[in-house]
């Protein structure tokens, strides 16, 4: 077996090495001039070659001959844990080939050579305890040239694994749980050919399926959280390459001689990659990030939704024959791009509307082009089928409306009616897209590009294709490409995706007392009154009809936006129906007034009639600090004990949306608390709406990484508590994710099936112990501990602020431009309450921490052991094997911990803190590696493993052989951290510009990013 490179095997010298390191325009300017000081001239690296080191021992070997490669085993690592022969293992070599093949073509052989040892220095995935000082010399030597070019390779190294992993790890998965003989794992149902076998085998009856199904409703809703830092071109590339691996698969089977082309296909796609820039040119606006959302729905969902419902239909079959399928929109999707103004000022009146303009455009588009495909299909002649009476009347009634139409066709089409009346069907889609277009381009009202011949409504178009599948159906002739049709007509409507408007509870405390103030309409400032006062006076002018807003109010901007944000959920309803937007969410709700604050507004737009009771607006609170998590189920009691809202809420159906937020509940309290609060309040919340005969629907705002609320969906829904889902859920999916899950066809299909068997299984199955009462103590108990050992460093260790800017790349991840929205709420101040959780989480992420997802697990953990070790260990084992919950949590925790690096983590810490400061970031460390090390044991004992996620050899491999990729690029980034920072200090004085070196720390993170697949 071969083995890496051994250090004491090198024998070039150091001021060799670092001759041929850095740049030789360097020596030569130093040659000529000898002052280095010479403002005139560029600036050598601030970081000066080491001549005092030892010599370093053989790095000749650092550019070996393509011949002794093997015998020094740096190259194929890349199928660690792999059988030979499985497609996963021969599709990661092949691809790993490529890039070496490119980057050979493009910067030539050193550069590969550079990539194979640095990785080489990492084999199990871990960087080593003592990292080499002639590895950490060979990075600080390296010029900015070359560390962009070694970070980027990196960077499209982990992007082509990712999509290779992504193309075939269901595949893989099954073949390793071949060879290793696995059980059956407890995701064993999260397809739903598996899922009603088992609900039959667990006796749910029919009569109990049936009226789940008829009320199952989920709702994935996108966001653009600021953490999406890969180009549109870049997913368009990965697209591309996962159709050719399709190709690939394809001509294995059937054509060899198709192969080496599609080989060189792919190189040539990796090719212009690599000359692609991965990072965006400018900051993207709102608009851009609707673009790049809609981009999944263009691409993947708008044709992935009737395969899914086919899908469930096939499942069902099986099982229970004559069940009726659930409706046809029972899975849907939402949308914040555009609408969420919380904390980003970019998002105007202005900017939602062009939003909803947008993608009624997209979705046109896509009927468009379905209508034309059916014409080329239906050519059904009068010759040889029937047509019903229904159809041809409505032709007569085409023909008055578009008499040009049909003096083209008629003779054309005058035996095929089908092909005819799609003609008149795709005018009429033309005719609505042209008015729809002349709203975006033209600041027009609505009502004055009246179109008759257009859809008025989306019920206007399903009606045409219903007819047509009824008179088809008549003929007894199928057609899966009309139903298909039809199926997406249901789902995504003439509005794609709903748009959930959402704003701070403080804009509207903010807004109305200008507003009052103004007005004079109380005694002392609005904001100034207690709670009671509050409500009191909201409640009396939520009973009248009169306007508080006289016309032209000189207010503030923000004012004037917010009442700007109800006046155009009013224009969206009326153009689009009440469908397009009807949920505003009140981020950081904490009374009963901030509800009836948002009610107050909605009244003076007319989305509120108090007289009636009657509305158009579901008000949403968002719960998510622990402490408000803590007062949602007497808040939300306090709701439902007003008269007036109560009947406001059974004219909308008795249904109350709850959001609960996961983030920053994780950044105020810690992991372990913040999920054991929301699983309280979900609980409560459920008991309190029972008591008032209301249905709830929860809104769980998750991140896409651990600390924020990420992991598995299916494993996470299946925690939830008893009661609490019902067949009806709503999910945010981040920014971050979306590639991963709605790339790829195949992908998207699945991902959305397992969302849906996780919510039928948790609305019928017990997901929760029967002795539930004594468990709640025991975690209580926990989350407590967990808590005050998070807070205590979080918020109380002198220096932690700024050992947290120092030691990770905070500062530099708010300059990425990657999202319209800042980083930091409050002005852009450095305080870590004004810091939003995403790059709080992205900033540990990078820099291999990870501790928003693990901090104070283990102290809990071990404590409660401590009292009683065998007894309290046997019980937590028990808790892993019985309780949803707590075996999330945990699993959680343990892939977490798979990520984390100290090592790497101790570099950062050891390069980036200043100097003054070194002394008490070092005590800080080790503050940090004793928790990672305590909540590693108890996390192994408690989950009975050997290593970390042994019960998971496919995320097992995943994560080592991402880990020995990041371990270098890691030091590369500390390396340019380094100089970009210093580079400020010395106020410009250096070799390379700041956006030189700050463009390189970028590649850094996007690179890092890739490789955890994981960032925010």
């Amino acid at each position: 077996m071969s083995t890496a490179p051994s250090w004491s095997s090198l024998e070039l010298t150091t001021d060799e090495l670092v001759d041929d390191l850095v740049p030789k325009e360097l020596n030569t300017l130093q040659e000529s001039h000898g002052q280095l000081g010479d403002p005139s001239l560029p600036e050598p690296p601030l970081i000066q070659p080491d001549t005092t080191h030892p010599p370093l021992a053989g790095a000749a070997q650092l550019y070996p001959n393509p011949d002794e490669e093997e015998e020094l085993g740096i190259s194929g690592h890349v199928t660690l844990g792999l059988r030979p022969n499985s497609v996963l293992s021969q599709r990661l070599q092949l691809v790993e080939d490529l890039w070496e093949e490119v980057l050979e073509r493009e910067c030539g052989q050193r550069l590969v050579n550079l990539l194979r040892l640095l990785r080489s220095t990492s084999p199990e995935g871990q960087a080593p305890e003592q990292p080499s000082a002639e590895m950490l010399q060979i990075v600080e030597h390296l010029g900015l040239e070359e560390s962009i070019q070694a970070a980027r390779g990196f960077a499209l190294f982990f992007q082509l694994i990712n999509i290779v992993e992504q193309h075939y790890e269901r595949a893989n998965e099954a073949d390793q749980a071949v060879v290793n003989r696995q059980p059956k794992s407890a995701r064993a149902y999260e397809r739903l050919e598996r899922l009603f076998p088992y609900l039959k085998a667990q006796g749910v009856p029919p009569g109990l399926l049936r009226r789940l199904l008829a009320q199952l409703r989920i709702r994935m809703v996108f966001t653009a959280h600021p953490t999406e830092i890969v180009r549109h071109t870049i997913r368009e590339k990965q697209r591309t390459l996962s159709n050719l691996l399709s190709q690939l698969d394809w001509s294995q089977h059937v054509e060899q001689a198709r192969m080496p082309v599609i080989r060189q296909e792919l190189a040539e796609e990796i090719l212009l990659w690599w000359r692609t820039d991965e990072l965006h040119q400018v900051k993207p606006t709102v608009l851009n990030e609707v673009d790049y959302t809609l981009h999944y729905f263009e691409e993947v969902l708008f044709d992935a939704i009737p395969l899914l419902q086919e899908q469930f239909a096939r499942a069902m079959q099986g099982t229970y024959l004559d069940m009726e399928l659930p409706p046809a929109d029972f899975c849907g999707f939402g949308s914040w791009v555009g609408a969420d103004r919380d904390g980003n000022p970019s998002v105007t009146s202005e900017v939602t509307w062009q939003t909803a303009l947008y993608q009624r455009n997209l979705v046109l588009n896509k009927y468009i082009e379905s209508v034309k495909t059916l014409g080329k299909t239906l050519s059904v002649s009068l010759h040889w089928g029937d047509v019903d009476t229904p159809l041809l009347d409505a032709l007569e009634e085409d023909q008055r409306l578009f008499p040009d139409l049909y003096d083209e066709f008629s003779l054309v089409y005058r035996q095929e009616p089908y092909r005819l009346k799609l003609k008149y069907i795709q005018r009429k889609l033309e005719l609505t897209r042209e008015r729809n277009q002349r709203l975006a381009r033209l600041e027009t009202q609505p009502q004055s590009l009246e179109m008759p011949q257009a859809y008025a409504t989306v019920e206007g178009f399903l009606a045409d294709l219903t007819l047509i599948q009824q008179s088809l159906k008549a003929s007894n002739l199928p057609c899966r490409q009309l139903k298909h049709l039809i199926a997406q007509v249901q789902v995504f409507g003439f509005h794609l995706a709903h748009l959930d408007v959402r704003q701070d509870s403080g804009y509207h405390e903010a807004g109305l007392t200008e507003i009052f103030e103004y007005l004079r309409l109380l005694p002392r400032p609005y904001s100034e009154m207690d709670e009671p006062a509050k409500v009191a006076f909201l409640l009396r002018e939520l009973q009248t009809r009169r306007p508080f807003l006289p016309p032209e109010v000189p207010l503030a901007e923000t004012t004037l936006e917010l009442i700007a944000t109800f006046q155009v959920i009013r224009r969206l309803q009326r153009e689009f129906g009440s469908q397009i937007c009807q949920t505003y969410i009140i981020s950081m709700s904490r009374d009963v007034s901030d509800l009836l604050e948002v009610l107050l507004l909605a009244k003076e737009v007319g989305l509120y009639d108090p007289v009636s009771g009657t509305g158009a607006l579901n008000v949403v609170p968002l719960f998510e600090t622990v402490e408000d998590l803590k007062r949602a189920p007497e808040v939300l009691t306090a709701m439902l004990e007003l008269p007036s809202y109560r009947a406001y809420l059974a004219h909308r159906g008795d249904l109350q949306e709850v959001m609960l937020g996961y983030s920053d509940s994780n950044k105020d309290s810690g992991f372990l608390s913040s999920n054991w609060e929301i699983y309280k309040a979900q609980q409560e919340l459920q008991q309190v709406v029972e008591k008032y005969g209301v249905q709830l629907q929860i809104f769980h705002g998750r991140g896409g990484s651990v600390g924020r609320g990420g992991g598995p969906a299916y494993d996470a829904v299946l925690a939830q508590p008893g009661r609490s889902v019902g067949g009806r859920i709503k999910i945010t999916e981040q920014g971050e994710v979306l590639a991963s899950k709605y790339s790829l066809q195949d992908l998207a299909i699945y991902n959305l099936e397992t969302v849906t068997s996780a919510v039928i299984q948790a609305s019928l199955l017990h997901t929760y112990p029967a002795d539930y009462h004594d468990w709640s103590r025991l975690m209580e108990d926990l989350a407590t501990r967990a808590r005050s050992a998070y807070r205590d460093l979080v918020y109380e260790q002198e220096g932690f602020l700024e050992f947290f800017h120092e030691v990770t790349p905070i500062e530099e991840i708010s300059q990425l431009q990657i999202s319209s929205r800042p980083a930091r709420r409050g002005g852009g101040k450095k305080e870590l309450s004004g810091l939003r959780a995403i790059p709080w989480v992205f900033s540990w992420t990078q820099s291999r921490f990870l501790l928003p997802a693990w901090y104070g697990v283990g102290t809990a953990l071990q404590s409660f052991v401590a009292e009683m070790p065998e007894n309290n260990l046997k019980l937590l084992r028990f808790f892993y094997r019985e309780w949803p919950f707590f075996r999330m949590v945990i699993s959680k925790v343990e892939m977490t911990l798979a990520k984390v690096d100290l090592q790497i983590a101790r570099h950062y810490v050891r390069e980036l803190s200043s100097p003054e400061r070194l002394g008490r970031a070092e005590e800080l460390f080790e503050l940090i590696a004793e928790e990672m090390y305590r909540t590693r044991e108890l996390v192994l004992q408690i989950a009975e493993h050997d290593q970390l996620l042994d019960n998971d050899p496919h995320l097992q491999r995943s994560v080592k052989l991402r880990n020995a990729a990041i371990v270098p690029l890691g030091f590369i980034q500390v390396s340019l951290l380094k100089r970009l920072r210093e580079h400020r200090e010395a106020r410009g004085r250096s070799r390379y510009s700041r956006a030189e070196l700050l463009r390189g720390a970028m590649l850094t993170i996007n690179g890092i990013a890739a490789g955890m697949r994981n960032t925010g």
